[in-house]
């Protein structure tokens, strides 16, 4: 139930939407680009950009051209920064939440 609140007000703030948005933007880009360098389809695309932000990279797909090794730098310079500060905003925004809930349940306990 906290993780919906969390979206939610996470959707509503500016400074939260515009994040998501340039994260999806970035993951898009990704996806186009090694889809056009590469020949890789949509999905194997979105994957490697996914797993490339993430820095999880399993190595199971690597870029075969220079133009895509390239990019490749490119896109981890600039990708990898705004991916990690979603995962962070997002975290922030969760435990923010669960101090007040956990604040707020011990401030109705003392009451009693």
């Amino acid at each position: 139930m906290i993780f919906f609140r969390t979206l939610k007000a996470f959707l509503s703030d500016k400074e939260y939407r515009d994040l998501l948005l340039t994260g999806i933007t970035i993951l898009i880009m990704g996806t186009l680009v090694y889809h056009e360098l590469e020949g890789w389809t949509y999905l194997d695309a979105f994957y490697f950009s996914f797993i490339t932000l993430t820095t999880i990279g399993f190595g199971d797909f690597a870029p075969q051209t220079d133009a895509g090794k390239i990019f490749t730098i490119i896109y981890i310079t600039i990708g990898v920064g705004i991916i990690l500060a979603f995962i962070n905003t997002l975290y922030h925004h969760y435990s923010t939440l669960v101090k007040r809930k956990v604040k707020k349940n011990s401030r109705g306990k003392k009451e009693d």
